[in-house]
């Protein structure tokens, strides 16, 4: 069937909603779960190759993604790639780029709108890839998945609207016009914690925007990109659009970042390697016709902030879930509780209590809230800072950890100085600092002493300390009497100030611009 402008159009009149969570709690939904996780079980350990050009190639030499939680089971294999098959794969985007950014906004949004059609029928599929990969809990998995349909279906709408009639001031001797085309070839290198999610959202915001893409994701989750690749291939997207190289970023990052043809570079993970895409993407090439564009998306050392007026216990909720959903593995995750000291002992006991009946195990089962973290390196990292923390504070919670898997306790330090390392360093895992305030100044002070500005949270009622935070809590996404966590497509904007990226908004009115350039076009009346 021919996609005419009219037929997307009519589906982009539906007004852009949140994809809603799936409840677990209904027998079908479970049902439907288990029989995904049985079918995935039994596709474990295939072979995926690198797609270039819409050509599957297999090298000799692999790697094995694995699950955390039974580190001797392989998720997939896949081809590590080499120099020059990176620079192939750019130049075969440059080449698929000239034809590609003449396709109408339309069709490209339409691909958009088809693909979150399939990862809707494939969401349990997508779902149990993730348990297994990554080991996210059931309903963090879900949220994922959610979030990616949501990024697909909010891009496809947001390139209609740039595609339209830009507003200008007019006069009478011209015909003045604005149009946004796209940049060229670029490098999208998502994390691992949300594998499905972020990797969807920044490669379709690239290629619906008329970009193409090397999608290189991370060794720690590459089953799921994929899964998402498999996707694109079936619902016709041209072959070079989408480009998928496997490998390790210190071996084939580096010549993706620093390729003469890389216009832009989409980035999310950590404040060191980010740092280092910047300072790459920075040095000009030779041959090379443009300063790149970065969009980086880094790391936090996100804070909830807790004053005397607030209801404790929302606050303890928040504080528990904020740190310790995913084992800690999120970006905008709480690693410091900041409570002034009239009600720090109150919160502390309050949290702790909250932290001790938290699941820990088996994250194919559905009742299971933290699985393992998501591998050696992690685990090693994590567990030297709660070495470090016992030092620095006083332990009251969790500090141990146990095999095979990956497995951290929640583990909460008290009594944390604000310029602690446990209280200034990312440890991106089950670890949380708290930290006694003099009052709601202090408080504001000790959340801001800190080189990320992702996100933060405050408990408060007070309407003049609302207004207050508002206006000196430097984060990108601030959040009240809430969790600090669980942005939404299209509600909450999401990027950082500071070492935590370029405040890139992913999920917002402006994050496709990033993608585009804009074009003032114009002529005179004869």
């Amino acid at each position: 069937m021919t996609i005419t402008a009219e037929h997307v159009l009519e589906r982009a009149r539906t007004p852009f909603r949140n994809e809603p969570l799936t409840d677990f709690s209904r027998p079908e939904n479970r049902r439907a779960q288990e029989e995904a996780l049985a079918q995935v079980r039994s596709e474990l350990g295939r072979t995926y190759p690198l797609i270039i050009g819409g050509q599957h190639i297999q090298n000799s030499e692999t790697f094995a993604s694995v699950n955390p939680a039974q580190p001797d089971q392989v998720i997939g294999y896949f081809s590590r790639a080499t120099l020059d098959q990176v620079d192939q794969a750019v130049r075969v985007a440059a080449e698929a780029f000239e034809q590609w950014k003449r396709v109408p906004a339309h069709e490209r949004a339409n691909y958009l709108f088809a693909a979150a059609d399939r990862l809707r029928e494939r969401r349990f599929l997508f779902n149990a890839w993730m348990i297994y990969e990554v080991a996210k809990s059931w309903t963090e998995a879900d949220a994922d998945t959610a979030e990616a349909i949501d990024f697909l279906e909010f891009y496809a709408r947001e390139m209609l609207r740039l595609a339209e009639e830009q507003p200008l001031v007019r006069i009478p001797d011209e015909d003045n016009e604005l149009v946004y085309i796209p940049l060229g070839v670029g490098a999208v290198i998502p994390p691992w914690n949300f594998p499905g999610a972020i990797m969807v959202g920044m490669t379709s915001a690239s290629f619906v925007a008329g970009n193409t893409v090397v999608l290189k994701p991370s060794s720690a989750s590459p089953t799921i990109a994929a899964q998402f690749v498999r996707i694109l291939e079936d619902i016709g997207l041209p072959a070079g659009v989408v480009n998928f190289l496997t490998g390790a970023g210190s071996s084939i990052g580096d010549a993706l970042v620093s390729h003469p043809l890389t216009r832009f570079i989409a980035f999310t993970g950590s404040r060191d390697v980010g740092l280092r895409i910047n300072e790459l993407a920075a040095k000009t090439q030779p041959g090379q016709r443009w300063i790149k564009r970065t969009i980086l998306e880094m790391g936090g050392k996100d804070a909830i902030v807790v004053d005397e007026t607030a209801d404790l216990e929302a606050a303890a909720h928040g504080i528990v879930t904020s740190a310790f959903g995913f084992q800690g593995q999120k970006c905008s995750a709480c690693s410091r509780a900041i409570i002034v000291e009239s009600v720090y002992d109150q919160v502390l006991q309050k949290v702790v209590e909250k932290a001790k009946q938290l699941s820990i195990g088996d994250v194919t089962r559905p009742e299971t809230f933290m699985g393992p973290v998501i591998d050696a390196n992690a685990f090693k990292k994590i567990t030297d800072y709660i070495e470090i923390g016992k030092g620095e504070g006083r332990l009251v919670l969790g500090g141990g950890h146990h095999g095979p898997g990956y497995y951290i306790e929640p583990t909460i330090f008290a009594d944390v100085d604000p310029h602690a390392r446990i209280a200034q360093e990312e440890i991106f895992g089950p670890v949380l600092a708290f930290i006694r305030a003099k009052d709601f100044s202090d408080a504001l002070r000790i959340a801001n002493d800190t080189e990320y500005g992702l996100t933060g949270s405050v408990y408060t009622r007070d309407p003049e300390r609302i207004q207050r935070a508002k206006e000196e809590f430097h984060v990108g996404n601030l959040y009240f009497n809430r969790k600090c966590t669980g942005a939404l497509v299209g509600v909450h904007p999401f990027g950082g100030f500071n070492m935590s990226g370029t405040d890139s908004k992913a999920g917002g009115r402006d994050y496709l611009l990033l993608f585009t350039q804009a074009k003032a076009i114009s002529v005179k009346k004869l």
